[in-house]
């Protein structure tokens, strides 16, 4: 069962489980915040942006964008707490979705998401604050679960710093080795590899959620809550079976 994810959130990891997990969690990141920037009007996972805005909102006197900023910071940085707690936990219990844990709960808030989308219209001023909160407290969630299982070699929730890491392999790529003396310089092209596979998975994340959520709207979260979930079955349902073995 679920042969096509084996070994993706085993707790025992190998370098090809941590790039395929990363290119389905940067697809659903992706996804996620193209959509909810057409839900809501807010880019939910580049803090960077969030803590400019705070600043700038201060500056200029407009309270209200400024706490709503601070909100988003907080959020973020709470979910990447939850995550934390929860796989440490996972591990210490010795559960084979201990990984997978922060999925569960990411695939929940997915459709949680898609719940507020539905009513936001009929008490737009109330819910859509909670949304943005909730965006980014998934944000934080999936980006902390994916740089504890790769040790911070991996990030899905953003471009940036993948993006800057790209210019600095291809310019060892480009590099003139003139020095015959000198330790040549030479781009990782496994890393470039790496690299270009997370940015196009991001990519066609975005790309599909933006179409999905201007076409269907939020029954789009659906989807994407269902990508998690099958990603976390397998290791899930041994634990389970574990823990009902145990009882019986």
């Amino acid at each position: 069962m679920f042969p096509w994810t084996y070994g993706w959130i085993d707790t025992e990891r190998t370098p090809e489980a941590n790039t395929r997990l990363g290119m389905a969690l940067a697809f659903v990141a992706g996804a996620t915040n193209a959509g909810g920037f057409l839900a809501v009007h807010q880019y939910t996972s580049h803090v960077t942006g969030i803590v400019s805005s705070v600043v700038d909102s201060v500056v200029l006197g407009h309270t209200e964008v400024a706490l709503t900023g601070m909100a988003m910071l907080i959020a973020f940085v709470f979910g990447a707490m939850a995550s934390a707690v929860l796989v440490n936990w996972g591990l210490r219990c010795r559960l084979q979705v201990a990984y997978g844990l922060p999925l569960l709960l990411e695939a929940a808030l997915l459709l949680v998401f898609g719940v507020f989308g539905g009513v936001m219209n009929y008490a737009y001023y109330f819910f859509t604050p909670l949304t943005v909160t909730l965006l980014c407290f998934i944000m934080g969630l999936q980006n902390a679960v994916i740089t504890k299982i790769s040790r911070a070699e991996i990030r899905t929730t953003h471009l940036t710093g993948m993006v800057t890491d790209v210019g600095i392999e291809l310019g060892k790529m480009v590099y003139l080795n003139l020095d015959p003396q000198a330790a040549p310089v030479q781009a990782n092209t496994d890393k470039l590899r790496l690299l270009g596979k997370l940015i196009g998975s991001f990519v066609l994340g975005a790309w599909i959620g933006a179409l999905g959520f201007n076409s269907l709207g939020f029954v789009t979260t659906v989807p994407l809550a269902l990508i998690l979930l099958y990603l976390v079955a397998r290791p899930a349902l041994n634990d389970l079976r574990r823990y009902t073995q145990t009882l019986g």
